[in-house]
């Protein structure tokens, strides 16, 4: 289960920030995941909250948000958002893709006070 491990560096990294821009606390954290990251979002946010405990980020809300697998399609050169886990681009129907997101997980903001 690496999302212990993430969660602890995602609280460093918040950590940091805050350090960064002089604040005394984290009142919200959002992150993106992509739903081919390998990251379980209930299992996050369960880590999230564990070790949130006794950190600047203590009371802080914790957002995820789930992003869909986008692709580019290189046969027909458009860009698609795949409604299922078919791998192919839904107006050509080509298998040459690229897939330009929902692979990874980002720290996108964080509230500070």
């Amino acid at each position: 289960m690496h999302e212990y491990s993430i969660v602890q560096s995602l609280l460093e990294s918040c950590e940091e920030h805050a350090r960064q821009n002089r604040a005394k606390e984290v009142t919200k954290v959002v992150v993106k995941i992509g739903v081919l990251s390998g990251v379980e979002p209930d299992l996050l946010q369960t880590a999230f909250d564990t070790f949130k405990e006794k950190t600047i980020c203590d009371k802080a809300e914790f957002i995820i948000n789930i992003q869909r697998v986008e692709i580019s399609c290189n046969k027909c050169n458009s860009e698609s958002i795949l409604e299922k886990h078919e791998f192919s681009c839904p107006k050509c129907q080509s298998t040459d893709i690229k897939v330009t997101d929902g692979e990874d997980m980002y720290l996108m903001s964080l509230e500070l006070e």
